[in-house]
């Protein structure tokens, strides 16, 4: 089956990029100690966004570069302005995938997905850097969800709620997690 790479809280994410849960309640192993910092960039198919959203985005994305780079980059969502819903997902699809680097840790943010404690998310920052990986690559989806090739590609499927999220809910509420993530990881009061 390949490597494992434990996973805070009870996860184990396995070399074929499975995440297995147990049961546990133990805190993040990471927790205050030092960990490799991946740079991360954050992939997200969408429309312009709200100023409001965009202030709230880049205040989290600074705090943020206190522990790592960071890049948010939108992309254009039916970039061929496809009639077909199918036709969008694939040139987004493709467009995503023009991005990623064959040496991304891909994690791909999806409702059927994983579904992942703040804790967890710690875990897999800090355990992404154990990979071989360069960067940390977040995907978030167009409004029809990720094409078959991201799919493909994705090192890990993981969730954020268990409802459904707008593409622009997902960015803040996936920046807020990194963010808490990293405070986890270094021990500091923001995560209680």
């Amino acid at each position: 089956m390949g490597t494992l790479f434990q996973l805070c809280a009870g996860f184990n994410l396995n070399a074929s990029n499975h995440l297995h849960a147990q049961a546990s309640t133990t805190n993040c192993k990471f927790a205050g100690q030092s960990v490799r910092a991946l740079p991360i960039r954050i992939l997200s198919v969408g429309k312009k966004r709200s100023q409001g959203l965009q202030l709230m985005v880049d205040e989290y994305v600074e705090k943020i570069k206190y522990y790592c780079s960071v890049e948010d980059v939108q992309i254009r969502p039916n970039p061929r302005n496809a009639r077909d819903h199918r036709a969008q997902v694939d040139d987004e699809d493709m467009a995503v995938m023009n991005i990623i680097r064959s040496d991304d840790w891909v994690v791909m943010l999806d409702e059927h997905g994983q579904d992942v404690r703040s804790e967890q998310m710690a875990e897999l920052v800090a355990d992404a850097g154990n990979t071989g990986a360069s960067r940390i690559s977040f995907c978030i989806g167009g409004p029809y969800g990720h094409g078959r090739k991201i799919r493909e590609r994705a090192n890990l499927s993981i969730k954020l709620s268990s409802m459904v999220l707008n593409h622009q809910i997902a960015l803040l509420v996936l920046v807020e997690q990194i963010y808490r993530s990293w405070t986890i990881l270094r021990g500091q009061k923001y995560h209680h």
